[in-house]
């Protein structure tokens, strides 16, 4: 693959194949040109498929494991305490930018997750949804913030509470987002100095999360004739507008890559995961919860408890080991046999009709071939991602619900996202078989910037 002068990453989240690629391909008209151009196909995304650590494996080639963040939040010590978010400080390792710094050549990176607090590189960076907002430091150089604000009038990070029923609200605010993130992307590349630009937009997995039963007729509790079902092809159509203004102002032999972290799906509903462990003993309360509780607040007798769960798109589930706990309950021995029986037992739950549920519970070990920081004992896919894993104890709703426990949500996250590469010396076609981890050789090729580990460009 020969290397390109300039190499453009298009980041959309949680951008899925069905819709890119399928139902949308005609009213995406600048995409749909791109990829007849491009290298494209559906890219398997990480374990877990979850934003944060997706971007930053993409960027970095490593696995969640190897960098030792396995979603937003993590457990920072083998305690009874809330996990802790992650920020850019988790991320240790090198990405795409950091070895363009290394090499002496500039970089623009824009709403990358992962990159709050802003790092120094040589170039310009505008961090992600992440910060607490923009009187925060969130540019580097700091000086960046208040040629954003004059652009933009103010910059958006994000959409304000996107889980809510302010429905008018918030796909006002998704579509201005989406054509600020943008406006600020063209202005960025016409007016700093790179060769590698990266930029992330938000829009599609706000959307998804927000309006997936009313725009999908195959949801479980999709409205007929509800006054949003055509918001998802009229934000598809408006992000191709924005895609085809972007490419524009792009030098010609520029290489352009669109990708996704993640895919999305219909959220069939929420299970309460950590109800499921007290109604098999093992999770035990020392007083009942009056009313919805997190289980970081829940008074919970650990010196009978075997195991706990946080929740999100996927379960974990932490197990309350001797020696390794303060109060713990499995002799070290007994480790990997109590491991195995929790998961069996999770796998052969049905679903709120007594059907097969297929649900997955994966062994950290057995997924990344390094496992740092302090990864859960079990990553639990509910229904191979279908259901939400709700971790929130005193809901009243036996195991099963159809919504969710953080605000109105009526989509998961899918393992699949998208990929298509247009760059000088790549034929165009699908290709099958692409995974997230094939993006940053790939752009190391095209940087010219030196290969390590053992994945090797897509062409």
């Amino acid at each position: 693959m020969p290397a390109a002068r300039k190499v453009a990453v298009i980041g959309l989240d949680s951008a899925t194949p069905q819709y890119m690629f399928d139902r949308f391909a005609d009213d995406m008209p600048v995409f749909t040109a791109l990829r007849r151009n491009s290298l494209w196909g559906p890219m398997r995304s990480v374990d877990p498929p979850i934003t944060m650590p997706a971007w930053s494996c993409m960027m970095s080639g490593r696995t969640p494991g190897e960098l030792g963040v396995y979603g937003f939040r993590d457990r920072a010590a083998h305690d009874y305490g809330p996990l802790k978010f992650a920020t850019s400080h988790s991320i240790r390792a090198p990405r795409i930018w950091d070895e363009m710094t290394e090499a002496g050549r500039p970089s623009v990176v824009l709403g990358v997750p992962g990159t709050y607090p802003p790092a120094p590189i040589r170039g310009a960076m505008v961090s992600c949804f992440l910060a607490p907002n923009t009187q925060a430091q969130y540019t580097s150089p700091p000086g960046l913030a208040d040629d954003l604000h004059k652009l933009t009038g103010g910059y958006a990070l994000d959409v304000e509470d996107f889980r809510s029923p302010e429905l008018g609200r918030v796909s006002q605010q998704i579509f201005d987002m989406s054509e600020q993130r943008f406006e600020v992307a063209r202005h960025l590349a016409t007016t700093q100095e790179w060769d590698f630009l990266s930029f992330v937009d938000m829009g599609p997995d706000r959307l998804h999360h927000g309006f997936w039963k009313y725009c999908d007729p195959g949801h479980p509790r999709h409205e007929p004739g509800n006054p949003h079902a055509g918001l998802f092809r009229d934000y598809y159509r408006a992000l191709d507008r924005h895609l085809g203004r972007f490419l524009e102002c792009l030098p010609e032999d520029t290489a352009v890559l669109v990708v996704s972290d993640h895919g999305a799906q219909p959220m069939v509903g929420g299970f309460f995961i950590n109800e499921w462990l007290r109604k098999e003993g093992l999770l035990v309360l020392a007083e009942e919860v009056a009313g919805p509780t997190p289980v970081s607040a829940a008074r919970i007798d650990w010196k009978r408890t075997t195991a706990w769960a946080e929740g999100g798109y996927y379960g974990r589930i932490f197990l309350n080991v001797e020696g390794r706990e303060p109060h713990g309950t499995i002799p070290a021995a007994e480790y990997e046999s109590t491991r195995d029986l929790v998961a069996a037992a999770l796998e052969a739950v049905p679903d709120d009709q007594g059907r097969p549920m297929g649900t997955r519970a994966l062994r950290p070990g057995e997924l990344y071939p390094e496992v740092n920081g302090i990864a859960p004992d079990l990553l639990v896919y509910v229904g191979n991602l279908r259901w939400r894993a709700l971790a929130t104890l005193g809901m009243g709703k036996g195991l099963y619900t159809t919504e969710n426990d953080t605000g109105p949500d009526h989509a998961n996250h899918g393992d699949t996202g998208i990929f298509a590469l247009s760059a000088p010396g790549v034929a165009p076609g699908q290709a099958v078989g692409l995974s997230l981890y094939d993006v940053a050789p790939t752009l190391r090729a095209l940087l010219g910037l030196p290969q390590h580990g053992s994945r090797r460009p897509v062409a």
